[in-house]
């Protein structure tokens, strides 16, 4: 196939770049499965003159053998939505090519391309100095841009709140909350500060309570020590295993009180994590025939209407300051929809409280 060149492919189309996974250990694997794409898009027209040796094929397919850098599915959502054109117009990729046209491919961002950018985002910032922030992140958030979520991360509020934290890897986050789990979370501002957080959490004396409304009566204490990896079947899921790709996992618990939904047991646990696997609590506390309300991936699909996100929050944080290694510890109230659910079951938290 031949191909005149009348304007050369850009040399600066985005493309992924992974953080160096040794830097984040496995008490942070969560986010190590996650590559960064380089924020913004620009990219310019690309124009090529079909020799004739083209004739007789389709149209998709000579573009992605020129152009291979581009996803053939990419390539055709380009066609489809009018941005390739054959001498000025668009045309569609099954067309018979028969050499001597002019191609023009206008290289459209997909949404993964814009995702590092900085968003204007309502932050309850519980701490802040030059070294680290603390922030009490609400059910919904989601902490860092992947497939589905593109925007509106944590990590996008974090770009505009702080612009400087572009030069931190993942912008200084070092351990994530599910979507819809509620609570506490350190980020750090500085590559110094985010690599001490890391060794913290390496060591495992980052110290991270969650409270869990769970379904059942566990045990008054317990401490669950079970290997965890992706769920053989469905990817989506963690489980418990013992398969060579499985992590330590290690959740301690304490029953606080117990109540009751409906006619059932419910109990309200505290968690503390040593590791911080993907889904642990939620996990653990399933693998144990103790499902969180409201859970709709791990609980029973009966239950879940009870509650419109897993009851989990995360309560306490503590760590050693990056910078003056002093000892600190943050606590939040209870998010007010987890409180009502409290309620609703008959169990007085102040009382616990206190």
């Amino acid at each position: 196939m031949g191909l005149t060149v009348k304007a050369t492919i850009p040399s600066n189309l985005p493309d992924s770049t992974v953080l160096d996974d040794a830097f984040i250990d496995e008490a942070v694997d969560d986010i190590t499965d996650e590559s960064e794409l380089s924020a913004g898009f620009d990219a310019q027209p690309i124009i090529f003159k079909l020799d004739d040796d083209v004739c007789g094929d389709r149209l998709d397919k000579v573009i992605a053998k020129l152009i291979p850098q581009f996803s053939r599915s990419r390539l055709q959502q380009w066609i489809a939505s009018g941005h390739v054109t054959v001498d000025g117009v668009p045309s569609k990729g099954k067309m018979t090519v028969l050499g001597g046209e002019e191609v023009i491919v206008y290289p459209q961002p997909a949404p993964e391309d814009t995702a590092f950018l900085p968003e204007k985002m309502d932050l309850d910032i519980v701490f802040e100095d030059k070294h680290i922030m603390v922030i009490n992140k609400p059910a919904g958030l989601v902490v860092h841009p992947a497939a589905g979520n593109w925007s509106g991360t944590l990590l996008n509020g974090l770009l505009d709140h702080f612009p400087a934290i572009s030069g931190v890897p993942r912008a200084g986050i070092v351990h994530r909350l599910d979507k819809d789990t509620s609570g506490l979370m350190v980020v750090a501002k500085s590559l110094e500060a985010q690599t001490d957080l890391v060794r913290q959490l390496q060591a495992r004396t980052v110290k991270r309570e969650y409270l869990a409304l769970v379904w059942g009566k566990p045990n008054l204490t317990g401490t669950i020590d079970l290997p965890m990896a992706r769920h053989p079947r469905d990817r989506i899921k963690m489980a418990v295993s013992e398969s060579p790709s499985a992590k330590p996992a290690v959740t301690h618990f304490q029953r606080l009180a117990a109540g009751v939904l409906d006619g059932k047991a419910v109990t309200l646990v505290a968690c503390q994590l040593e590791t911080g696997r993907t889904h642990q609590i939620r996990v653990h506390m399933a693998h144990l025939g103790f499902p969180l309300v409201g859970d709709v991936l791990y609980g029973k699909q009966h239950l879940a209407s009870y509650f419109n996100r897993q009851a989990l929050q995360a309560r306490r944080l503590g760590l050693q300051h990056p910078k003056t290694q002093k000892d600190c510890l943050w606590q939040v109230e209870l998010a007010q929809d987890i409180a009502d659910l409290l309620v609703s079951a008959g169990i007085n938290y102040d009382a616990i409280e206190k």
